[in-house]
């Protein structure tokens, strides 16, 4: 299995990649997000793998990727689409560095999805910005 991560740019926080995305999926009717590469490596992605998002310094939240395909953008230059499941998992915070287009990320680098279950006082996990803050103090 192999993953794929890329960079949100302009993306604030995983609520705002969730309404970005949930206009584009209304309007459109499929989730796709469109990059210029087909990825050599597709076969190891497609069904297993995920696109782990890269929001303000951190990779934070990912999406199964259900299919890459051939596309075009709406100016009409030819593209690849990376068609994601709408579910948004967080993530624990892994700090990334920039970085353009995209990366294969292996199974064994991505980071661990976060518990989404409340803990038995009833506290919602730590919010992303916070957990990033407590793991570059070394807290965590």
């Amino acid at each position: 299995m192999l993953h794929v991560v890329k960079i949100g740019v302009g993306v604030r926080d995983i609520a705002h990649l969730a309404e970005i995305q949930g206009e584009r999926l209304a309007r459109e009717g499929t989730l796709r997000h469109l990059t210029r590469f087909f990825p050599k490596r597709a076969a190891e992605i497609v069904g297993q793998g995920s696109l782990y998002w890269v929001l303000t310094g951190a990779i934070v939240v990912r999406q199964r990727i259900l299919d890459i395909r051939p596309d075009t953008k709406p100016d009409g230059s030819a593209c690849t689409a990376l068609v994601l499941d709408a579910a948004l998992v967080p993530v624990e915070a892994r700090l990334m560095r920039p970085f353009q287009g995209w990366r294969y990320l292996s199974a064994e680098d991505a980071p661990a999805d976060l518990r989404t279950a409340r803990s038995a006082d009833g506290d919602d996990p730590l919010p992303p910005a916070l957990h990033r803050a407590l793991r570059e103090l070394c807290l965590i």
